[in-house]
């Protein structure tokens, strides 16, 4: 039920040119590579169907002129009717009323709030002594760091061996 331009290229001899043909979609068929949709237009009084490969090198262009509004998937009773009674009524999206906007995306609106730098320099003056220590230092201290674990550890199991000697046994 669309309304479409199809902008064909024609080679007559050795030249090329570019012809719009400009109509309703009255059917789609198939699927993949081997779709095809059908155009009919009116021209001059005649009715003039014209069915295109979607996936034609071809067709250099498709321009949507209006949306139309049907119920059927094929539309071949329009071979049927002349004038006004031929046309298809246009799909009108976001009209208060209408289909409540079904079709119509609503546009989220992006508000722009000033943000708010904060400061710290405490971390980068840290993170500049850190990487400002030599290797050796660093190793250093972890060795320190792992003695005094150890050390802990042994006054630790020191101080519980105590307290389990000072205890009594009940019998």
């Amino acid at each position: 039920g669309d309304e479409l331009k199809i902008h064909v290229r024609v080679i007559e001899g050795n030249k090329s040119r570019l012809q719009v043909f400009q109509g309703i979609v009255i059917r789609r068929q198939g699927d993949g590579v081997r779709e095809t949709f059908t155009i009919r237009k009116v021209s001059y009084g005649v009715g003039v169907e014209r069915t295109f490969p979607v996936h034609t090198p071809v067709i250099e262009k498709i321009e949507l002129v209006k949306k139309g509004e049907v119920r059927r998937a094929k539309l071949y009773y329009l071979r049927d009717l002349r004038g006004k009674a031929a046309k298809i009524r246009e799909k009108r999206d976001g009209v208060e009323g209408y289909g409540d906007g079904i079709l119509s995306t609503p546009v989220a609106e992006v508000v722009a709030a000033p943000v708010e730098q904060e400061v710290v320099a405490e971390p980068v003056a840290l993170a500049q002594e850190v990487v400002a220590q030599p290797a050796e230092a660093v190793a250093q201290d972890a060795v320190e760091a792992s003695a005094e674990v150890a050390q802990a550890d042994e006054q630790s199991s020191d101080a519980q061996a105590v307290a389990s000697s000072d205890e009594e046994p009940k019998a």
